[in-house]
């Protein structure tokens, strides 16, 4: 069903935009095999962005369960109802970061989405058992509004590679997540899961890197100019 859905998505696009596909197969050119500086530059600071998200994220998805039955003493069914809660955080946070990057700007959707869930994060640890429930679903909800503003980003910034990036964000994004889960279970082996959360709660620091990403329009005026 998803094959055909996309297959029709596909036809669908080539019908909608049957000049800018043709353009981009025109200035596939030796020059634009390879992205200039800039782009290589911003798709480097994303990349690190996406680690920094995906590696908090898992612990969360594969450990918050674990977490809450070792510190708190809740039964299997109550952490699975958090979890629950910070799935659903995810999925909406997902949804209105792509609405919110639209009217304000991907750069900023980037930083905030990021940075702004450190307070919350390295608070986590330190709460009970409700606010830390609270603060979860906060962290879900920020922090997964960066992907669609990442992936669009990436996009912006290398303009006539679009399936390649769109590629390599999205498997990078379920890479990061598989290495982290192996990572993260072994540091709980040795550690303890609170240690695991514990030194999770910095990685959202990195997303201050995104105030060095550079300016993705001038991108789109070289492409279009080409």
């Amino acid at each position: 069903m998803a094959f055909g859905l996309l297959w029709w998505v596909g036809a669908w696009y080539q019908r909608q935009h049957p000049v800018a596909l043709g353009g981009q197969r025109q200035t596939t050119g030796a020059r634009n095999l390879l992205p200039n500086c800039k782009g290589v530059r911003g798709i480097g600071l994303l990349l690190l962005l996406l680690f920094s998200k995906y590696f908090y994220l898992e612990s969360l998805d594969s450990y918050y369960m674990f977490y809450l039955i070792s510190r708190f003493h809740v039964t299997g069914q109550q952490a699975q109802f958090c979890l629950f809660a910070f799935f659903a955080a995810v999925a909406v946070g997902t949804i209105v970061g792509g609405l919110i990057g639209d009217r304000v700007g991907r750069r900023r959707v980037i930083l905030w989405s990021i940075l702004g869930a450190a307070p919350f994060t390295l608070a986590l640890p330190h709460a009970d058992l409700q606010w830390t429930v609270i603060l979860v679903v906060l962290v879900g909800l920020i922090i997964a509004s960066a992907f669609s503003a990442i992936v669009v980003f990436a996009q912006e910034l290398m303009p006539n590679r679009i399936g390649m990036v769109s590629g390599l964000f999205f498997g990078l994004a379920f890479g990061f997540g598989g290495i982290g889960a192996a990572i993260l279970g072994a540091m709980a082996d040795r550690l303890g899961i609170q240690s695991v959360f514990n030194l999770c709660a910095y990685l959202p620091l990195l997303g201050a890197v995104a105030l060095l990403l550079p300016d993705a329009t001038g991108s789109r005026s070289e492409a279009a100019a080409h």
